[in-house]
């Protein structure tokens, strides 16, 4: 399986938009592909789609519960803590987990030596599949309101994509924090998507230096292109980065997009971009399985 992200160093630059269209294209070529949303805070890519539920599973981790009576107030487990999740007053004998801080990463447990640690589960989120019209699988990853990160819930999404496709679109959370590095290091190709403008410029350089540290192939696609100004492309030529695709600002797009509805759908030229996008991507990979 090829692992594409689709990822932005900030939200509202089309990663969806591309994703969806990207995912729709392939599939009109007999191309076995799934779609993730890791956007796990705001999902939205089945609402471009005709589905139907195919199952739920509920994402939990698991959180201390500190038994009082065992506890001896040494203060281990919350030296252990790197994430300050265990609030402790020795002189009083107060000692609180933080739920929400916590990690579940379980060093509490071991640092604890008077079994006056235990665990519970607490709910994190949903990975729900869905199957579109031609037999598909859409997974969407949501977390729970209240959650601090998504991270535990987009690598459960990752997991459960079926091996059986043959391509996996992933639509990586905004921004360069940790769900965003979860989303790519698991991709063998990045599609950086970002504006014409200063701030999508500065963030896509952020986004661009994670990847370099990552040693993660990638190319970039202008999305709004004729809005802003040239120093992306400037940026991108000086560097010799890929530039996959500009696509221009149209009215038509933005309406199609507000209405749910899919631009390669509706324009076979779109489709056709899209497509060359993706056999690029493969020709650069050293692989032409699905070239035309």
């Amino acid at each position: 399986m090829f692992k594409i992200a689709i990822a932005s160093g900030k939200g509202g630059t089309g990663k969806t938009f591309i994703a969806t269209n990207l995912f729709y294209t392939l599939l009109k070529n007999l191309i076995n592909a799934v779609l993730v949303d890791c956007d796990a805070e705001a999902p939205d890519a089945v609402a471009f789609f005709k589905v139907r539920q195919f199952n739920i599973t509920e994402v939990t981790q698991l959180i201390p519960v500190i038994n009082k009576r065992n506890c001896t107030f040494c203060s281990k487990c919350h030296e252990y803590c790197n994430y300050n999740s265990i609030f402790i007053l020795p002189p009083v004998k107060i000692i609180q987990v933080i739920e929400d801080l916590c990690h579940g990463c379980g060093a509490c447990s071991v640092a604890c030596e008077f079994n006056a640690i235990s665990e519970k589960p607490v709910s994190l989120g949903h990975i729900t599949k869905y199957l579109n019209v031609s037999n598909h699988f859409l997974i969407e990853a949501r977390t729970n309101i209240g959650v601090m990160s998504p991270a535990k819930v987009i690598k459960a999404a990752i997991r459960a994509i079926d091996n059986d496709a043959d391509i996996a679109l992933l639509d990586s959370p905004p921004g360069t924090s940790c769900p965003f590095i979860h989303t790519v290091s698991t991709a063998d190709y990045i599609i950086l998507v970002t504006e014409p403008t200063p701030f999508g410029l500065s963030d896509m350089k952020q986004s661009i230096e994670v990847l370099q540290n990552l040693n993660k192939p990638f190319g970039v696609i202008i999305n709004r292109a004729g809005l802003g100004n040239r120093q992306v492309h400037k940026y991108l030529l000086d560097k010799d980065i890929d530039l996959l695709l500009e696509i221009p600002f149209s009215k038509d797009i933005a309406c199609l997009y507000s209405k749910g509805m899919l631009a390669a759908e509706k324009d076979t030229s779109f489709e056709g971009q899209m497509l060359e996008v993706f056999e690029t991507i493969f020709a650069k990979n050293g692989n032409s399985n699905y070239q035309r």
